[in-house]
């Protein structure tokens, strides 16, 4: 036994042993060689089924063990000493073996195990030896040999540190010696590779699944009917979802696609292969869209079983897009709604690119689709220059620069254009900016228009306020000679003819005045109906035989507030000039119509007429028509298109200002060889609303009353203070209401006016005063007046139109108003009527 022990692997001989013997031994390696592997084998699958491990490892090592007793006992021809060593031997062969008493003492250690603990006394080696000793160690050791004298138990791993200071792991498997109560057998093994490999497992399969639920993407697979099998966390986060629970309760991927996508996109069955965008759509409505690839997992030949499918989430993509989209809509917008035109041009000058207002620019030029080169848009004066601009820039030397230009085209439209290059290589294309200043210039134009008209009115009122003074004087004293001349004297057609040239003049001065707006207008309540009818037999005779007048009357017509003699004065001007604009003969045709404007009415170059109640004068030639050019200028003074000689330029603009100064509108519509037509709105006259301001104060009633002047008793016995400072008008005045039986203050200057009131003792009923004098102006002479002597009446005399001074009266002041030239009747009739009770 001790050679055997000594060298377990020697051979046994047959000459050792009979048949009987080699045939126990036979059975008994067989035996011991099945337990040791089934042993073995159950302890390599522990890891992962631990109860069985055990339980297969102590059945089989327990039929080892009780195959090589039953062996032994049933050998009659091997000896004892050779049964032991066998047993012996095989048991040192395999892992390292123990076996422990009731009171948990080691009977039996064999060689593995002491080399495990180290020790090479059979019997006096501890189980705990093996392993770090610690209280954890002898707690696990103390619990697991309770259960190991019960029945098989369970595997469970132990540290040991060796002497180099690495650490091993030994497996331990403890299980009852059969016919032995409170024995136990110990099985130990060296595990650190196992336990090494199941980490590198672990490890490794930690890393998958968080490569699995932490993709960038949606990961899952269903099965035919579109159960969830696998899902990983991304994808059940954006389904609001736990993703076991998923699995576990069978939900199908279709409860998380938008129903309008469920009918289009998505496959007749998940068992195909495919791709395509759907919306996914989470229990609280949040919607996702995705695009799902996937592919069919078949088994064999059966028919696919499930998919694997990818999920890439698009939300950032199509906000990108939405981005991209909003931005390029926002400037498509800002180009095509900019104020100013922009046109892309390329290196060759071709137009690649324009917005709307150069578009519309080009239209308005009679260009029915822009031409492909930008210069061919140019005037011909200006398109040299464009080109060496142009040139400038694609090399970057003219930044600043910009240059005013025209168009072709009939309308005069003209342009400051800028240009600018893209990039910063030669040859780059340019961005034209076009801002078109026509609308500028045709204001310049009218703002020095206005100037001009500004500056020829002044003149028009000085010149007429001189003139008035001596037209005053001329039809004044013409009046005073007429007292002593009758109708049979020699020298009353001479009388006669020097004021009828007076009144000539004052006509003249009127005219001027006219234009520039400076008339003084005694507005009244007409209807234009009347006022037509009886200037029609005055219109023919103006026009001619060779023109037929067409006079027709609104029905209903409404009245207008008006001087009746500035719009005779219209009517004629413009009948005449339509007469010129037709000397072949033709047709002018007058209507009258009520009209109600819902909105303006607007004519480019003209007038704007606000919405309102209108009472229109419509005039329509049959004539050769205004050119475009001639049209916006008509209604300068002194503009004319008639030869010299011919007109004075003065027509049209007469109108125009008595038009406006009424408070009226004009707008002239016309087509070269079609004729022209005149409209005329006035403000109808609301006699319950409307109340005459400004030039049309000048009352209804007083111009009532003087058309029964000449049958009034004129006389009177009021003193009257005469403030003027042109000596001949002063004298005549003064002269005229003298022999109306009026005393009479004279006063060359609102000084003087102001001693006499101081030194006359008597009262004083009325002042007459020239409203514009060298020093003290009458308004400002009357102001102090009437402080003085309350309830003096007083009247203005001026060569100017009321307007001019009306601003500097003392408010709710009461006053009347003599406009120059006047004469003697004129005078006497106002006094009487401002002194009547």
């Amino acid at each position: 036994m001790t050679s055997l022990a000594q060298n377990p692997t020697r051979r046994l001989s047959p000459q050792t042993t009979g048949s009987g013997s080699a045939k126990a031994i036979l059975g008994l390696g067989i035996v011991l060689t099945v337990g040791a592997l089934g042993g073995i084998g159950a302890l390599m699958i522990g890891p992962e089924i631990p109860n069985l491990a055990a339980a297969g490892a102590g059945a089989l090592i327990i039929l080892a063990s009780t195959g090589a007793v039953f062996t032994f006992r049933r050998s009659l021809v091997a000896p004892a000493p050779v049964r032991r060593a066998i047993a012996t031997a095989m048991l040192e062969d395999v892992d390292g073996r123990l076996v422990t008493d009731p009171s948990g003492s080691v009977i039996f250690a064999n060689a593995a195990f002491r080399a495990m603990a180290g020790a090479t006394d059979r019997r006096a080696v501890p189980l705990a030896s093996a392993f770090d000793d610690n209280q954890d160690t002898r707690d696990r050791l103390t619990r697991l040999a309770a259960r190991a004298s019960a029945g098989p138990t369970s595997r469970e791993d132990f540290a040991t540190t060796q002497a180099d200071g690495s650490r091993w792991w030994l497996g331990v498997v403890g299980y009852p010696l059969a016919g032995m109560p409170g024995h136990v057998v110990w099985s130990v093994a060296d595990v650190t590779a196992e336990r090494e490999v199941a980490k590198a497992a672990r490890e490794e399969l930690g890393r998958l699944a968080d490569f699995f639920d932490h993709a960038p993407v949606g990961l899952f697979s269903v099965d035919l009917e579109g159960r969830f099998r696998l899902v990983n966390e991304v994808l059940a986060r954006w389904l609001e979802q736990d993703p076991d629970r998923m699995v576990a309760d069978g939900v199908l991927i279709d409860d998380f696609i938008r129903p309008a996508d469920s009918t289009k996109v998505l496959p007749k069955s998940w068992a195909e292969q495919w791709e395509g965008e759907v919306k996914l759509v989470s229990p609280s409505g949040k919607t996702r869209p995705v695009y799902i690839s996937q592919g069919a997992a078949f088994d064999g030949e059966s028919p696919a079983v499930h998919t694997r499918s990818v999920a890439r989430d698009l939300s950032e993509e199509r906000e990108l897009e939405e981005t991209l989209r909003r931005a390029e809509e926002g400037f498509r917008r800002f180009f095509d709604f900019a104020p100013v035109g922009i046109v892309m041009v390329d290196g060759s000058g071709d137009m690649v690119e324009t917005n709307a207002a150069f578009r519309t620019m080009a239209q308005e030029q009679g260009v029915g689709s822009a031409p492909a080169l930008f210069l061919d848009l140019i005037d011909d004066e200006d398109r040299k220059n464009v080109d060496t601009l142009m040139r400038k820039s694609r090399i970057g030397d003219a930044e600043d620069d910009s240059i005013e230009i025209s168009f072709i085209g009939p309308g005069e439209r003209t342009a400051q254009l800028f240009i600018r290059r893209t990039g910063e290589g030669v040859g780059d294309d340019l961005i034209v900016y076009i801002v078109d200043t026509t609308g500028q210039k045709k204001l310049e134009v009218q703002f020095a228009q206005s100037q001009k008209m500004q500056a020829v009115g002044q003149l028009a009122g000085g010149i007429a306020h001189d003139f008035n003074n001596l037209l005053t004087a001329m039809i004044g004293y013409s009046d005073l000679l007429l007292l002593h001349h009758q109708p049979g004297d020699q020298d009353f057609a001479d009388i006669m003819q020097i004021k009828q040239n007076a009144n000539r003049a004052a006509n003249l001065v009127r005219q001027l005045l006219a234009f520039s707006r400076r008339q003084t207008l005694n507005a009244t309540e007409i209807d234009l109906t009347d006022v037509l009818a009886e200037l029609v037999n005055l219109v023919r005779r103006l026009i001619g035989e060779h023109i037929e007048l067409d006079m027709i009357h609104g029905r209903d017509l409404g009245t207008v507030m008006v001087d009746q003699g500035q719009l005779e004065q219209v009517i004629i001007n413009m009948a005449v000039n339509a007469r010129d604009a037709m000397p072949e003969g033709g047709k002018l045709t007058i209507q009258t119509f009520n009209r109600v404007l819902d909105q303006e009415v607007r004519l480019q170059g003209f007038d704007v007429v606000p919405p309102g109640d209108y009472v229109a004068i419509e005039m329509t030639d049959s004539g050769v028509g205004i050119d475009p050019n001639n049209l916006v200028k008509i209604f300068e003074p002194f503009y004319t298109t008639k030869k010299i000689g011919e007109g004075t330029g003065l027509g049209l603009s007469t109108v125009f200002g008595i038009i406006k100064q009424t408070g009226g509108f004009i707008i002239p519509e016309s087509h070269v060889g079609q004729g022209t037509v005149f409209r005329i709105y006035f403000p109808r006259y609301d006699p319950t609303a409307d109340e005459p301001v400004g030039a049309l104060a000048d009352t209804v009633a007083a111009a009532a009353k003087a058309e029964s002047d000449s049958a009034r008793d004129l006389t009177g016995k009021a003193v009257v203070l005469l403030v003027e400072d042109e000596a001949p008008v002063r004298r005549f005045a003064s002269r005229a209401l003298e022999n109306k039986g009026y005393t009479v203050l004279q006063a060359g200057s609102a000084e003087e006016a102001l001693d006499l009131l101081s030194d006359h003792e008597g009262s004083i009923d009325l002042v007459i005063t020239d409203v514009v004098m060298p020093g003290m102006d009458g308004p400002s002479l009357v102001a102090i007046a009437q402080n003085r002597r309350p309830g003096m009446k007083v009247i203005f005399i001026s060569g100017y139109a009321q307007e001019v001074f009306e601003s500097n009266l003392k408010p709710g002041l009461e006053y009347s108003f003599l406009p120059k030239p006047f004469s003697l009747k004129d005078l006497a009739g106002r006094v009487k009527e401002v002194l009547s009770p």
